[in-house]
């Protein structure tokens, strides 16, 4: 599988919608709490963010001057081959590379658009895909 590119960046500088890497996983800043600094200390930042991928919701406390991982998330586009049970089979449109993508991390208004034929738009990080639209 694909080895994720990620980038650092101050946890003081992360804003809400921005993706980082929680605990390996991709997940989206859903809010950020800053903690003032205190007499011997540094301030604080407490991030919340739901997985990209998983929609589990997940918690990062660091000062606000300590790195945190950014995934580098690639937007592309594809073709659906086949619906095979529970997993959607996509072909890239640029390299023309196949895979499938899970129905589980496909939202539940765009499963009804899934057809073979139709082309969609997904992000992909490192080994993770999720199909974002369907045209």
């Amino acid at each position: 599988m694909a080895e994720m590119e990620v980038k650092f960046e101050k946890a003081g500088r992360v804003k809400k919608g921005q993706w980082i890497l929680i605990d390996g996983a991709v997940c989206r800043v859903v809010d950020i709490q800053i903690s003032s600094p205190g007499k011997h200390g540094s301030a604080k930042v407490r991030i919340t963010a739901v997985g990209v991928f998983d929609g589990q919701k997940r918690q990062l406390l660091r000062p606000s001057d300590a790195d945190v991982e950014v995934p580098v998330m690639h937007r592309k586009r594809g073709q659906v081959l086949a619906l095979m049970g529970d997993v959607v089979q996509i072909m890239d449109l640029n390299d023309y590379s196949t895979f499938e993508v899970p129905l589980s991390a496909v939202e539940e208004e765009l499963r009804d658009k899934l057809q073979p034929g139709a082309e969609v738009e997904y992000m992909e990080a490192g080994e993770y895909r999720k199909i974002t639209r369907v045209k």
